[in-house]
């Protein structure tokens, strides 16, 4: 850590709830995204909170402000055509879930015109309260054991030669819902044994148990997104931990030497660019084949603000450093999310069937 002196920040916040007004007086240090509150903290006041603070770098003690809008780079085509209707009926009609809206993906459009997407599993309720991402949490509704019969029926009818399967963190299932990817891959591989299928899970409070069951049901590819750097993990991914998640990676590997791994990060949180090396180095470390960076976007103002946009040389330098590395596949843009492409993602890899 830096001993720069960063700036004392001194001002009271405020905050209406129903009847009554919440008055916190803050008088502490501001290092990057993380604030400590005299006896009071949580993820959803302090990204309330870094409304009314400027980030301040750990490393430099420059201020960081956020940016005014979106660069051109990150400008898309609004969803609309043929398939993505049709796939917006046939999710509909089978009472599915996707990623692709829930996370409020910029590339739903792309995607489901070339008759991609990524399931999301166990409902549309995440049991946690990551600071970044858009879909809703609280208390899941009760699980229903016909969905993978629903999903391979999705992926039948739409033809895929390979498929992602994601969910909401369910901490309130036994083995966070591993017996349900796996039941889900074994329903496609059923139907569909040609199809790759790439799993995207979470991290099972890292349970090995959790994760051999999974890893037991033989999914071409295993991915499990670090999501953004050491420093910043309280803040952004206050029920996550980053050993953690290196952890789980480093024991697919070990259950399945041969099974190909997969990881991402977000870029834009307010990590420092040497960060960023160091955590695709700890990923690499890990035996993980499968790389992808991509810019964060702010899905409300209730979230974490984007520190700062990359502009796509540097996220082309990213994936360079990653090649360097020694990763098979380096998927690396603005727009890049963990499933884009993910077609070709595999194909590079080397998974097929």
């Amino acid at each position: 850590m830096s001993n720069l002196q960063h700036p004392r920040v001194e001002f009271t916040w405020t905050l209406d709830i129903g009847h009554s007004t919440l008055v916190i007086a803050v008088n502490h240090l501001v290092d990057s995204a993380r604030l400590k509150l005299a006896g009071f903290a949580g993820p959803g006041y302090v990204s309330n909170l870094m409304e009314l603070v400027p980030l301040v770098s750990s490393r430099t003690g420059t201020v960081l402000t956020a940016p005014a809008r979106k660069p051109p780079w990150l400008k898309v085509r609004a969803p609309g055509g043929a398939n993505y209707v049709a796939i917006k009926h046939m999710m509909r009609d089978l009472r599915l879930h996707t990623v692709c809206e829930e996370a409020h993906c910029p590339n739903i459009g792309e995607c489901w015109e070339h008759r991609a997407a990524t399931f999301m599993i166990m409902g549309d309720v995440c049991t946690r309260n990551c600071a970044y991402c858009a879909v809703a949490h609280g208390t899941p509704a009760a699980y229903d054991p016909e969905e993978p019969v629903r999903l391979a029926e999705a992926v039948t009818t739409m033809g895929l030669e390979h498929v992602v399967i994601t969910s909401v963190d369910r901490d309130d299932l036994p083995n966070g819902g591993a017996e349900i990817f796996a039941a889900c891959v074994e329903e496609i591989r059923r139907r569909l044994p040609a199809t790759t299928v790439e799993v995207l899970i979470p991290d099972f409070k890292g349970s090995d148990t959790a994760l051999r069951i999974v890893v037991d049901s033989r999914p071409d590819i295993l991915n499990h997104n670090l999501e953004t750097v050491e420093r910043l993990y309280r803040i952004a991914r206050p029920g996550g931990r980053y050993d953690r998640a290196l952890r789980l990676l480093r024991r697919a590997r070990e259950m399945a030497p041969g099974q190909l791994t997969k990881s991402g990060i977000i870029c834009g949180l307010g990590e420092e660019w040497d960060e960023l090396e160091v955590a695709m180095r700890d990923l690499r470390e890990q035996g993980v084949d499968i790389l992808t960076l991509g810019q964060y976007l702010r899905p409300s103002a209730a979230h974490l603000p984007v520190a700062r946009f990359y502009p796509p040389a540097e996220f082309a330098e990213l994936r360079r450093l990653g090649l360097a590395l020694g990763y098979r596949h380096v998927e690396s843009g603005p727009l890049v999310r963990s499933s884009y492409h993910a077609w070709d993602q595999a194909r590079n890899a080397g998974a097929t069937r």
